[in-house]
């Protein structure tokens, strides 16, 4: 039996991929934030750690605990995550760090623990959870455009560094997927970003705001978390599993326009979405 362990599985993806993965046989360590969701997952019967990606020691504590009790680690999903709205000139470098803190220091700290860990074995799948938002930028996500094109960057690197190994790097680029994404990141507004006074006051009031307190999902791209879930199934089921693997139309169009227009074409476009 194939074991993983998964960070952020408070609700959406995270969880939804737990559920899919135990639902096949495959032997999951749900972790997360707070000592709440933690108990949630234990009641649904998962085995369990409390990990904040921005603390070494409890992503260190998991690993040291997951080897004593199977001996091997087969895969890692770094899927914990947050996405900060705001136009780029009204993120301060504070709240920036604060993305990076999770999305990109937080990923990159359970990468170097785990690739330990398959050096020593010779073996094992990590999966990077990016976004459509690591291959093209849109207006008013300059943070998590930030911290998910910093992820390119590292799993292409380390994807060329464990080549001709039995070390899988496979970056998962998702499009609008329904999850609670939308409500952190209002949250995240609220409390980062000073609305009143800045240049983009009417539009943060007439459109990021009403968007991201939307219940709807209105995208005509949107999918359900089941469709990331899968994708991870999917690698964990795969001998030499693909280096990038994207999920939503919305993703595989983005990703044909990024490659296929000069810039000026592409930000044409992009400034209408």
């Amino acid at each position: 039996m194939q074991n993983i362990l998964i960070t952020g599985c408070s609700s959406g993806i995270g969880l939804q991929t737990a559920i899919t993965l135990k639902n096949n046989g495959i032997k999951v360590y749900a972790s997360a934030r707070d000592e709440k969701d933690v108990k949630m997952l234990e009641d649904l019967g998962f085995k369990t750690f409390k990990i904040d990606v921005r603390n070494k020691n409890e992503i260190s504590y998991a690993l040291k605990t997951i080897l004593e009790t199977d001996k091997t680690i087969d895969a890692v999903f770094n899927n914990a995550g947050y996405g900060q709205p705001g136009a780029v000139e009204d993120i301060s470098v504070e709240v920036l760090k604060e993305q990076f803190d999770t999305n990109v220091f937080g990923l990159h700290e359970l990468t170097i623990q785990t690739m330990k860990i398959f050096r020593k074995q010779g073996y094992g799948k990590l999966i990077q959870h990016s976004s459509v938002l690591g291959i093209i930028a849109l207006k008013f996500r300059g943070a998590y455009n930030a911290s998910k094109y910093a992820i390119e960057g590292l799993c292409d690197t380390l994807r060329l560094e464990t080549s001709n190994s039995d070390i899988f790097i496979s970056t998962i680029n998702t499009g609008p997927v329904t999850s609670k994404f939308r409500q952190n990141a209002l949250n995240s507004f609220i409390k980062n970003i000073k609305i009143e006074g800045s240049f983009w006051e009417n539009t943060y009031k007439n459109e990021v705001k009403s968007r991201l307190e939307s219940t709807e999902d209105k995208s005509t791209f949107n999918l359900p978390a089941t469709s990331v879930a899968n994708i991870v199934l999917k690698i964990l089921n795969s001998k030499k599993p693909k280096p990038r693997y994207y999920v939503t139309k919305a993703t595989h169009i983005l990703g044909f326009a990024k490659r296929v227009l000069s810039q000026n074409w592409l930000d044409k476009l992009l400034t209408k979405i």
